[in-house]
Formats: C-alpha cells, structure tokens, sequence
C-alpha cells in the first residue's frame, strides 16, 4: 500500500545532512510547521538558530495531515471552556483567529479563507452543537447554524484550508534567507545537557527546543506518561467533477474530516477510533482496516467514485491529561512543543513562537497562556 500523501506534488527543498560538530545559540529539533515557526521567530529575535529532521521538510505529521486551519483548541470551544476557563480558551481563541489571518496574509497561494463545518452525525451532537453555538456566541466569536447539503451543524467562517507542505516548504526557505542553518535526514539521537548527538555530527546550543509531535514521549522520556503517540491515516482521490465539497468538514466528533481541494480532488481521513488499540503507538504506515473504513465513507457518505490515488498515515500526540499543547521547558535549557490533540496547524505555530520568547528571552506571557497547567 503506497503512503504518499497528495500534498508532496512538487520536490521538497534539498538541505544537507549533519557530518560535522557545530555550536549556535539555539538547536531546534523537527522541521515541521511548529519547528520552522519557531525558527524564524528564533531568528526575529536575533539569535543563530540550528534545525534538524530526521526525515525531510515536513516530513512528518505537518505535511501529511489534512490541511485544514481551525481556531481554538482540538477541544471544541464549550468544552475548552468547561475545562480552561472561559476567559482564557476566548484568549487562545482569538489568538488562534489572528493566526490564521497572519498565514493567510504571509502565504495568500498556500492558504484559502473558506471556512468550515462541524457536521453532526447523531441526535446527540447535533444538540452539542447547539451548546458549542451558545458558548462561542456568548463570547461574541464567529459561528453560525448551518444545514445543507452536507447534513445538520455549524459554520466556522474565521477557519480554511491549506496546503501544508507548501507551507512547510515556504517556512524553511525563509528560515534559510534568515541565516537558520537546516539539516534533514539528521536525526537526533541523545539530548545531554544541551547538546545533541546525532548519527554523524554533534551540536552545542545554549538552548534546545524539541519541536516534534509524535514521538515527542520517545525523545524526551520526562513526558511519558503524560504523552502518547498515535496514528492518523488518510486517503486521496483523482479530481472528482461530480462532488462539490465548498469547505473542510468535521464530523462525528471530528474523528473524519474531508475537503475537497482546488483541483477537485477529495482528502479525506480518520476513523482511528474504530480501531483505537491497533493506532496507538503503531508506525507512519497505512493500514487496511483504516482504509477500508475511510473509503466506504468516500463512497456512501460523500458519494464519489473518483479513483483512489493517495493513501498515507503520520504519527500525532495526545496528551492523557489535558486539552492543552506541550510547550513547556522540561530540564535545564531543554523545552518542548507538541502533543496538539491532533489539531496543530495553528496552535503549533503560536507554541513555537512562545517557546522561542519564554528560552532566548525569559519572557512566558504566551507560554503560560497556552501551556500552563
């Protein structure tokens, strides 16, 4: 079974490998979007800054997840608020809001301002989804009633869609304009101290910022427990004329989600928790009951019969004990973001630029608003 995921449609950016031993003031360790984020905020700041892969750009969960932008918390925004106060999960609502916006405005060919729905696929989210209208509405956020063609639900108008490699690709070439020095294929291999071991070189940083989402818990053996890392796959057509898909749906609980991109292809993804036990811990590979579920909801949920051309899997964090992201410092110079819930498009962009503050600057405003217990 191929694991390709539709995004990888141009080559990505060549970067070398690590074969020597260097020192900067800052190793960042993943290059995906939370990582490359946090590595131009890094070089914004007016620090050298050092990033390394083990895979390619993007290479992990950044570039092969569905590409959609929503704001807020992977919790829906009423529980956000149940379990995190009303006045700050508006906060991070809002932020997230403006961060959109922020890559809309950087990346106008990467990012489309379309919106999405929360479709309900039950009596009884439906009627969640009343609740989530009341608590948004409360705090004056945009949502909307919506039903159509695509079922009962809401319309989230601030959300859209994205192509996420793109985005990765687009990152590190600033990065590299910026003076960042990148290297892919370069696994790290230890974490002592502040410096990082890796298969062919060595690097001596003041700080070290861990930016991967899965696999975080193996890196860095202080978050086991508190850390675990799944798998999410998806499934690609050839472009559909027949389906007309105007924006990124959830459904279910957002365990599947699909949109349709611009040129007529359908994305679509998740049923992990059909089978929960066989995703957790399993490897970046798809799996054919996974896939055979994503595409009988392709065929009688959504009606197309386009080709199946892409299939492909990542690996995600989730975090047993709270709604919150990972971005703390978790030993003397060593900090971490990750563990988004399976949402961290948006929020790992804002986590990387905190983490990058709180490390060079001592300065935790950011930090403590989205990763304080």
């Amino acid at each position: 079974m191929l694991n390709q995921p539709v995004w990888a449609d141009i080559p990505p950016p060549s970067f070398p490998s690590l074969t020597d031993t260097i020192a900067t003031d800052v190793c960042v360790i993943g290059l995906g979007g939370s990582g490359l984020s946090c590595i131009n905020e890094l070089l914004a700041i007016g620090v050298s800054v050092v990033g390394i892969d083990a895979t390619t750009i993007g290479g992990g969960a950044a570039g092969r997840n569905g590409g959609f932008l929503l704001a807020g918390l992977a919790a829906f925004y009423h529980d956000a608020v149940a379990a995190i106060g009303r006045e700050r999960a508006a906060m991070i609502y809002r932020l997230t809001v403006a961060e959109i916006e922020h890559m809309a405005a950087l990346m106008p060919n990467i990012v489309r301002r379309v919106g999405s729905l929360r479709i309900a696929a039950s009596p009884e989210e439906e009627a969640d989804c009343r609740v989530q209208m009341q608590a948004m509405r409360a705090d004056r956020l945009p949502v909307e009633p919506y039903h159509g063609s695509e079922g009962e639900g809401l319309l989230i108008p601030t959300d859209g869609a994205f192509q996420p490699l793109h985005r990765c690709f687009w990152l590190a070439e600033q990065a590299q304009r910026g003076g960042a020095l990148l290297f892919t294929h370069t696994p790290a291999l230890a974490i002592t101290d502040t410096t990082v071991d890796c298969p062919n070189g060595r690097i001596h940083a003041r700080y070290v910022i861990v930016a991967v989402d899965g696999g975080l818990e193996r890196l860095l053996p202080e978050l086991r427990g508190t850390v675990r890392t799944a798998r999410l796959q998806m499934l690609a057509t050839a472009p559909d004329p027949h389906c007309t898909i105007p924006r990124p749906v959830y459904t279910r609980w957002g365990y599947d989600y699909w949109q349709q991109l611009p040129d007529g292809r359908i994305a679509l993804g998740g049923c992990r928790d059909r089978f929960a036990a066989a995703e957790w811990d399993a490897a970046p590979e798809p799996s054919q009951p996974v896939q055979a579920m994503l595409e009988q909801i392709l065929r009688e949920r959504i009606g197309s019969r386009a080709a199946i051309e892409y299939r492909w899997a990542a690996q995600v964090a989730y975090r047993s004990d709270s709604i919150l992201p990972i971005a703390r410092q978790v030993r003397r110079g060593v900090w971490a973001i990750g563990a988004y819930n399976g949402t961290g498009n948006v929020i790992g962009a804002l986590c990387g630029r905190a983490v990058a503050h709180a490390a060079v600057r001592g300065d935790t405003e950011l930090l403590d608003l989205l990763g304080r217990e």
